[in-house]
C-alpha cells in the first residue's frame, strides 16, 4: 500500500467472502497484527483485525450524492 493508514482514516474493506470492496469503514486502531476498523453506519467495531492488503483508502465517487 502506497500510503500508510492511521486511526481515523476512511477505508474500504475487502470482503473475505467474495473479495469485493465494501465502503463505509474507518480505522480505529493500528496493531502489531493489522488494523481494527469501525463500520461508520452504526459505529460497530468489527471483531477481527484486517491485514494491510485487505484495506484501501476510501475513494470518492464522482456522483456520490447523499440521496443515492
Amino acid at each position: 500500500m502506497a500510503e500508510e493508514l492511521s486511526a481515523g482514516d476512511k477505508v474500504e474493506v475487502r470482503s473475505r467472502f467474495n473479495a469485493q470492496w465494501s465502503r463505509g469503514f474507518e480505522i480505529v486502531e493500528v496493531t502489531d497484527n493489522g488494523y481494527r476498523v469501525r463500520r461508520v453506519s452504526d459505529g460497530e467495531i468489527l471483531p477481527v483485525e484486517f491485514a494491510e492488503n485487505d484495506l484501501r483508502q476510501a475513494r470518492k465517487r464522482a456522483n456520490d450524492f447523499w440521496w443515492m
